[in-house]
C-alpha cells in the first residue's frame, strides 16, 4: 500500500494529510492561535478537591482549569504499569483505576503538583491530566515514575517483542520505565540507546524548571505538528514526505538527517504552482469531511449527525434498489457503508460512544458478517476503538478514543443565525406568534397603531396569505396594523410597537 505524508506549513496554520494509496485516511490541523496543549507538562496547583465524583480542578495557567481523576492523580503506579502490559499502548492513555484512594487523600487545595495534558480542552470541557508524565521518543516512550516495560501492542512477532524486552531491560534505570513503540521494531541497540539517552536529558531538564518555576507554569511543551509528524508518523512505511515550505523543509531535513538518515531521500520540497493540497486532492475531501450526508458508491447514503454525548451516524440504501433479493440489497449497502464509516471517523478524527443505525437485516448470518467487516476495517486505526456486537435493532454502539477536537470543530463554528440548532422556526410560526402578540396588545394599547418590523420573507406571507387575518384583527381592535419588513432583522425575530 502507498503511503504518503504530504505537509501545507504556512505561518498561520499547518495541515498534514496522510494518504494510502492516493486516498486521504488523516488530517491534522494546528493554527498558530489555537496551538495545542496534549502532551504539555504543568506546575499546577490544586484549586478545588471534587469528593462526590473523585476528582480535583487544577490551575495550569490555560483559561480553564483541568481536570484530573483520582486515578490519573498517582495513585496507583502499579495498577498503571499493568493496564500498560494489558493495553500495549503508545504514548499517553486514558487509565480507569479500581483503587480504593480517595482524592482527598491524595491532594490538597493550594497543593502544587506537576501534571501532563493527556487530552486536549474539548467543546466547554478542560482539559483532562495526569500526575502519570511520560516522554515520548522516536523510538520509545520514557515513564520516569513508574517501574515497567511495554511493549507496543502492534508489533506481533513474539521474537521481536522479546528482543525488544530485553535490549530495553538492560538500558532502563531503576524506578523508571519504557514504553516500546512500533516504530522500534527491527531497530538496533544503538538506536534506542540513543532515544533512551535523549529522553532521561529531557526528563531532566523538565524536573529543573519545575525546581524554578512558579505555579501555573509551563515546564515542558510538546513538539509542534511537524515535529510530531516526523516523530510519530514518518516510519519505513511511508514511501515519502511532500511539504510545501522551503524553510520547514531545511529543518525536516535537518532532523531527518540527524536521527533518521535512511529515510532522507524520501523527504522531498513540493515546488509546483497548484496548491499543494489541489494537487494532490486533499482540498476537495477537506470540504466533504464537513458535510453531514456522505454518498456511497453503490447510491446508497450515510448520515453523520454529532449531538453533545455521542456521534450518531444513519445508514440509508438511497438510490440503490439491488436486482432480486431486499435482504441482499441491504445486506450489501451495509457491508459498503462499514468501510465509508472506519474512513469517515479517521478522516474527521471522531471520537466518543458513537452508535451506527444499519439498515435492518433479518438474517443473523448478515448482522455477523457487518459486525466482522466494521472490526476488519478498524484494524489499520492507530486510535483505539471498542466496538459492540449488533443490537436485534441493528444499532452497533462503539467508543473511539477522543484526544483532540474533531475537524468539524475545528474548523466550524455553531451557525450565528440558527444558534446551532441546524434549522429555524418556519415564517408562518413566526406569522401566527406575531398574531397573538398583536391581540394581545391591541387589549392594553389605547393607541391607534401597531407597528410591526419583521424578516421580508415573513412581511411577505402577512401582506399575501395571511392579509385576511390583519383585516380582520383591524376591525376587531379597532387599530391600524402597520407591516414593515427589514433585512436585517433575523427571520425569527420582531418588534412590535404602538403608536
Amino acid at each position: 500500500m502507498a503511503t504518503e505524508i504530504i505537509i501545507n506549513a504556512t505561518t498561520e496554520e499547518t495541515r498534514v494529510a496522510l494518504l494510502e494509496n492516493k486516498e486521504v485516511s488523516e488530517l491534522y490541523i494546528d493554527r498558530r492561535k489555537e496551538s495545542g496543549v496534549a502532551g504539555n507538562i504543568y506546575k499546577g496547583k490544586v484549586v478545588k478537591i471534587l469528593p462526590g465524583i473523585q476528582a480535583a480542578f487544577v490551575d495550569i495557567g490555560l483559561e480553564r482549569a483541568a481536570f484530573l481523576y483520582v486515578t490519573d492523580a498517582g495513585a496507583d503506579a502499579e495498577e498503571y504499569a499493568r493496564m500498560i502490559e494489558e493495553e500495549g499502548l503508545e504514548g499517553k492513555m486514558e487509565f480507569r483505576s479500581t483503587t480504593q484512594h480517595s482524592i482527598e487523600d491524595i491532594l490538597q487545595e493550594g497543593q502544587e503538583i506537576m501534571v501532563q495534558v493527556s487530552k486536549e480542552p474539548i467543546g466547554t470541557k478542560g482539559a483532562r491530566i495526569t500526575s502519570y508524565v511520560s516522554l515520548p521518543g522516536r523510538y520509545l516512550v520514557l515513564m520516569p515514575t513508574v517501574e515497567h516495560i511495554g511493549i507496543s501492542r502492534r508489533i506481533k512477532d513474539n521474537k521481536e517483542r522479546a528482543r525488544l524486552k530485553e535490549m530495553v531491560q538492560a538500558i532502563k534505570k531503576p524506578g523508571s520505565g519504557f514504553i516500546v513503540r512500533t516504530a522500534s521494531e527491527s531497530v538496533d541497540k544503538e538506536s534506542l540507546i540513543a532515544d533512551a539517552e535523549f529522553l532521561e536529558l529531557l526528563w531532566q531538564n523538565v524536573q529543573k524548571k519545575k525546581e524554578t518555576a512558579s505555579a501555573p507554569a509551563l515546564v515542558y511543551s510538546e513538539l509542534d505538528l511537524i515535529f510530531r509528524t516526523i516523530r510519530d508518523m514518518f516510519t519505513t512505511k511511508v514511501d515519502r514526505l511532500v511539504i510545501d515550505s522551503k524553510t520547514e523543509y531545511e529543518r525536516i531535513k535537518e532532523f531527518v538527517r540527524l536521527y533518521l538518515p535512511a529515510m532522507l531521500p524520501r523527504v522531498e520540497l513540493y515546488e509546483g504552482e497548484e496548491h499543494i493540497f489541489e494537487a494532490y486532492d486533499i482540498e476537495a475531501e477537506l470540504n466533504k469531511a464537513l458535510d453531514k450526508k456522505v454518498w456511497l458508491k453503490s447510491g446508497g447514503y450515510i448520515v453523520i449527525d454529532h449531538t453533545e454525548a455521542l456521534t450518531v451516524i444513519d445508514v440509508n440504501t438511497g438510490k440503490y434498489v439491488g436486482k432480486r433479493d431486499p435482504e441482499e440489497t441491504i445486506t450489501l449497502t451495509n457491508l459498503e457503508a462499514v468501510k465509508e464509516v472506519a474512513y469517515q471517523l479517521r478522516l474527521r478524527n471522531i471520537g466518543g460512544i458513537i452508535i451506527i443505525d444499519y439498515i435492518d437485516m433479518e438474517k443473523e448470518k448478515n448482522r455477523d458478517k457487518v459486525f466482522n467487516t466494521m472490526q476488519e476495517s478498524f484494524q489499520e486505526d492507530r486510535v483505539r476503538t471498542n466496538i459492540i456486537r449488533m443490537s436485534e435493532l441493528g444499532l452497533i454502539e462503539m467508543s473511539r478514543k477522543r484526544t483532540r477536537e474533531n475537524i468539524m470543530r475545528t474548523l466550524c463554528e455553531p451557525c450565528s443565525y440558527c444558534s446551532g440548532r441546524g434549522y429555524t422556526k418556519s415564517a408562518t410560526t413566526i406569522c401566527y406568534e406575531i398574531f397573538r402578540k398583536i391581540r394581545k396588545l391591541a387589549r392594553t394599547t389605547k393607541d391607534k397603531k401597531i407597528i410591526v418590523t419583521v424578516h421580508p420573507v415573513v412581511a411577505s406571507l402577512i401582506l399575501d396569505e395571511e392579509r385576511q387575518i390583519i383585516e380582520e384583527l383591524e376591525k376587531e381592535y379597532q387599530k391600524r396594523i402597520v407591516i414593515k419588513g427589514d433585512k436585517g432583522v433575523h427571520i425569527e425575530e420582531y418588534d412590535i410597537l404602538t403608536n
